[in-house]
């Protein structure tokens, strides 16, 4: 993981707890029917909302960038290395096989 992606997760973390601590504020100064307070609250709240709602969709965008990327190469690599990929996926299959045959048997 980069330091951008790193940043943008933390960035995405503070503005959910500040959407979260808002929505708190809300619900106290709602149970003590301060209108004026709600009206604040509440508009910090959707200021919060748009905040992690832009960030979110950054991450995911990077995230279908990245999945999208790594797609290409994991196919480019198998059409360049079709045996060797066989080879891999085979080993793969029979770890997962050996896994799960050896969980089944501890459950009986």
């Amino acid at each position: 993981m980069n330091e951008t992606q790193s940043e943008q997760q933390g960035q995405l973390a503070r503005d959910v707890r500040a959407v979260v601590d808002d929505a708190e504020a809300l619900l106290r100064s709602a149970a003590n029917g301060a209108g004026e307070a709600t009206a604040e609250v509440r508009g910090r709240l959707q200021q919060s909302l748009a905040a992690a709602r832009l960030r979110l969709g950054s991450l995911e965008q990077g995230v279908r960038d990245r999945t999208l990327a790594a797609s290409r190469a994991t196919d480019g690599y198998v059409r360049d290395h079709p045996w060797q990929a066989v080879g891999v996926a085979a080993a793969v299959g029979a770890v997962v096989g050996l896994a799960l045959s050896a969980m089944l048997s501890r459950r009986d």
